[in-house]
């Protein structure tokens, strides 16, 4: 199904960003987001919203008890509420939460605390009368720099879990708690994988060798975590040889306690289960033959970030079972890929299929004078089911929130 944006704000507000700095030709007539027959894509929130010049670099989003939507601004330092009082699907207004963070990203509720990652540690804030409280810490420490961005998230097992990236892109790190996934109480103490035994400090690390796992989901039905990894950049199938664009793939990947997903020295052959090393980077012997294999792969350099199961949407029955994951788009490829949303298809629990589900933030092919190839309006970050059961899509690159739902045959 074509959604045809040319009278909607979206059209708007996304050309009005997008084209500012290009000009826009007095031919442009309309932009296109494809979607499968049946659903519609809309502007929750945007640039035009009240106070919406806020919305720059919105990233992760999390719900609270009420129904309200709250997302990060890395780049701005803020958590912002967008409420949607009259639950007409449009935000009334952006809302200042906390600001003068420290690179927020991920966000999480846990009882009547917000949680914030921030780049350095996780911080805390409570709405008390009216008024949200300073931010208290709660985690401090975490490795800075490199892959900055931290995503938090309270697991069905109660703990919380927060992803550390790499410093680098292809290294040996000298922080063990870079390229992980960590877990701690969520009290703030480090729960990881192996039991501390004496006077050693208990570790707080759950899973490693994932150079950057922004996104992270629980399957509805096994409780098997998922999270999304981001593969090394310019490599080569063979010693010296030149860059493939096609390698490495990105993951999805099952998370389980201990496991070494093998960044940075091998990569899932999409194919097979079996590893593949990097032949410019090698590994001590069977290093990569013990490494986990990715339960299913992206096309490369497609930077997969948010991640959610849709079983809480009012969508079709054949939707309950699979996820929807946010390809960031790349920055490294001779032929742009990503910029869209893919779906995950699921049978007997297990991922088997990945496939299109809204694409259009890329125009591969230039069809007038106007559109021109590799263009691109928008960067899908984050995807979250809201309580109405429509399924919310954060834009760093726009500035914007969308909202897909359900709309029938």
């Amino acid at each position: 199904m074509y959604i045809n944006l040319r009278s909607s704000v979206l059209f708007a507000f996304v050309f009005g960003a997008c084209l500012a700095t290009m000009g826009k030709p007095a031919d442009a007539d309309e932009a296109v987001i494809r979607l499968p027959a049946g659903f519609k894509l809309t502007q929750f929130a945007s640039g035009s919203s009240k106070q919406g010049k806020l919305l720059s670099s919105a990233r992760f989003m999390a719900f609270d008890a009420d129904g309200n939507l709250f997302v990060s601004s890395s780049a701005g330092g803020r958590v912002l509420m967008l409420p949607d009082a009259n639950k007409d699907g449009i935000a009334d207004e952006v809302v200042t939460v906390a600001q003068g963070l420290n690179f927020p990203q991920g966000l999480a509720f846990v009882g009547d605390a917000l949680l914030i990652a921030n780049q350095d540690g996780v911080v805390k804030i409570r709405r008390v009368n009216g008024r949200w409280s300073a931010a208290e810490p709660l985690i401090s420490n975490l490795p800075t720099g490199g892959h900055r961005l931290k995503t938090i998230k309270l697991g069905p097992d109660g703990y919380l879990y927060i992803n550390v990236g790499s410093s680098c892109n292809v290294c040996l790190e000298s922080n063990p708690s870079r390229a992980t996934i960590l877990r701690y109480t969520i009290d703030g103490k480090p729960a990881g994988a192996l039991t501390a035994l004496g006077r050693h400090e208990p570790s707080a690390i759950w899973a490693r060798g994932l150079r950057n796992s922004q996104g992270f989901a629980w399957h509805p039905v096994t409780g098997d975590m998922y999270a999304t990894n981001n593969g090394a950049d310019n490599r080569a199938d063979s010693v010296g040889g030149k860059v493939n664009d096609e390698i490495p793939p990105e993951h999805l990947n099952k998370i389980e306690a201990g496991k070494h997903y093998g960044w940075p020295h091998c990569w899932g052959d999409p194919g097979s289960k079996a590893m593949i090393e990097d032949p410019n980077f090698k590994a001590e012997p069977e290093f990569c033959k013990a490494a986990q294999a990715p339960a299913i792969t992206f096309i490369s350099h497609t930077t997969p970030i948010g991640i959610t199961f849709l079983d809480r949407t009012n969508w079709p029955a054949e939707y309950k079972s699979d996820a929807i994951v946010a390809l960031h788009g790349s920055w490294n490829r001779k032929q742009p890929a990503g910029y869209q949303l893919v779906r995950v298809k699921f049978r007997d629990n297990k991922p088997v299929k990945v496939e299109d589900f809204a694409t259009g933030w890329l125009v591969n092919n230039a069809d007038s004078g106007w559109l021109k190839r590799n263009q691109v309006f928008g960067r899908p970050v984050d995807v979250a089911v809201g309580p109405d059961g429509a399924l919310y899509v954060s834009d760093d690159d726009s500035g914007a929130i969308y909202r897909i739902s359900y709309q029938g045959k």
